[in-house]
């Protein structure tokens, strides 16, 4: 009973709704799996095929139902090397071996790596996006005719005033439907899918890649696979978030890494190129009403039916419709209340946010521009907790101790200060450093601790350390050397 019901909101939730949305998706897939495979270097088929590949298999095995995986521009990229230096059998290759590491974390569990990924990140990474996807139509708006700009213009009009009417049919579908109808019957002269490239008109075959198995092949191909992998799968997860955050669901993030190693794996015998999951293309089927494995499903499947069988008619389909329905996606996919919440969201928030839109866009690199995220803001936390750790002290009657009372947390960050809190000439017979308030995080911390004892020690004051909690005592117990038999021999180096 219950796999039943797990199977009807995963696959049949709103089947009318995510057909169309699929469909929608389809269409926007084919001249991004031309483009993709041009910048590589390679024929569009291993880019349409790999397009279809991994949307049906993660579909299938996939963690984040609703979520589009294709061929994309960030795998493309990094694939250019390989190919032009080794030739497209590596590529498959090496997008095997991608599967292979995929697969392997998602079994090490480094999803939760995003939990290290703050929210600014994620906005900052959001936002680049919709302006790389904005920038990549602009080819098809520049040397191009008045009708061109009547179309785009004609289907964004369509995108967004006919959900008034209705919103039984998606209206991306409506808009590439309707222009398609006008460029043919009217004869505009416009760029077409055709002009993209040579669409493929046979099935994909199952082949082994043709490349020598060799340990001198794996050290080819290693390097590409690991940072293909690495890639795809912070792109996976970041777009997975973002959906969890459209639909208000949750999704499996280990599985979803699983899934996308699957799909990878099985692609690079299909003849395909590498993947992961599209933003853009999520966007387009959760707002098309998308929401399920069957609307992935069908995307998939649809593109092949396009591609084998409907080749000539959609070779027609007008770019500028296309282009209406990126531009849309861009305009959806960017946080507009970002920009507002620049002035009341703390500056830290505010710049690792902007830091990863400017990284993103000048490099064109997505994870280069989440890690110096990732940096900026465990920067920006570590210098806010350090400001946190304090050291008051308090003399004791007669003049012969001094109490040291330390509140906050000791680590790395907070180590010299927790060291220079303290005065190491005053002449005293006892000290005692009453800890109750603080936590020790780290080796760094206990270094600290250490250095700290040994110093009172050295002029000759004996130190007590009271009030450490489990977590700290455990710590100490473990890696101080201040209370192990030799420490005093240690004190000239400390």
């Amino acid at each position: 009973m219950t796999s039943f019901a797990s199977l009807k909101r995963e696959w049949l939730a709103n089947p009318r709704a995510d057909i169309l949305a699929g469909i929608v998706v389809a269409l926007a897939l084919i001249p991004e799996a031309i483009g993709f495979s041009i910048i590589a270097g390679v024929d569009p088929r291993v880019g349409l095929y790999a397009s279809f590949s991994i949307a049906v298999i993660t579909a299938l095995v996939g963690g984040r139902p609703g979520m589009i995986s294709a061929a994309t521009a960030a795998i493309a990229v990094l694939v250019l090397p390989l190919i032009r230096d080794h030739g497209v059998e590596y590529l498959f290759a090496a997008t095997i071996l991608m599967g292979v590491i995929q697969v392997i974390a998602g079994f090490l569990r480094l999803d939760m790596l995003m939990q290290y990924v703050s929210r600014s990140v994620i906005t900052g990474f959001v936002n680049a996006l919709a302006i790389l996807i904005f920038i990549a139509q602009l080819p098809q708006l520049t040397g191009v005719t008045w009708v061109t700009y009547a179309m785009v213009a004609g289907g964004l009009a369509i995108i967004y005033l006919f959900p008034r009417i209705t919103k039984a049919v998606p209206s991306p579908l409506v808009a590439i439907v309707i222009l398609t109808i006008i460029s043919i019957y009217g004869g505009m002269n416009v760029n077409t899918v055709g002009d993209m490239g040579k669409l493929p008109s046979s099935l994909p075959a199952f082949l082994i890649p043709n490349v020598p198995f060799t340990l001198e092949t794996l050290q080819i191909i290693l390097p590409f696979s690991l940072t293909m992998a690495a890639v795809g799968l912070l792109e996976s997860m970041m777009t997975a978030q973002i959906v969890d955050d459209l639909t208000d669901t949750g999704s499996d993030k280990r599985r979803e890494m699983k899934g996308q190693g699957i799909a990878n794996f099985a692609t690079g015998f299909l003849g395909g190129m590498g993947g992961c999951a599209m933003i853009g293309q999520s966007v387009i089927n959760v707002k098309s009403g998308g929401s399920t494995r069957l609307s992935t499903f069908v995307s998939g499947v649809f593109l092949l039916f396009l591609i084998v069988v409907l080749g000539p008619l959609v070779a027609q389909i007008p770019m500028p419709s296309l282009v209406a329905v990126m531009i849309m996606v861009s305009i959806g996919t960017f946080s507009w209340r970002s920009i507002k919440d620049l002035r009341t969201n703390p500056w830290q928030s505010s710049v690792v946010m902007v830091a990863t839109v400017v990284i993103v866009v000048w490099t064109h690199d997505l994870a280069q521009g989440v890690l110096a995220g990732v940096i900026l803001s465990g920067l920006f936390f570590a210098s806010k907790v350090k400001r946190l750790f304090t050291v008051a002290s308090e003399l004791s009657v007669d003049g012969k101790a001094r109490t040291y009372r330390v509140a906050g947390q000791v680590f790395f960050a907070s180590s010299d200060n927790f060291t220079s809190a303290f005065d190491y000439k005053e002449v005293l017979d006892r000290v005692v450093i009453d800890v109750s308030d603080a936590h020790f995080w780290d080796i760094s911390a206990i270094g600290t601790l250490d250095k700290a004892i040994l110093k009172f020690r050295r002029e000759g004051t004996a130190v007590e350390v009271i009030g450490l909690n489990d977590a700290s005592a455990s710590m100490v117990e473990r890696y101080a050397i201040h209370d192990k038999p030799g420490a005093d021999a240690q004190l000239g180096a400390h």
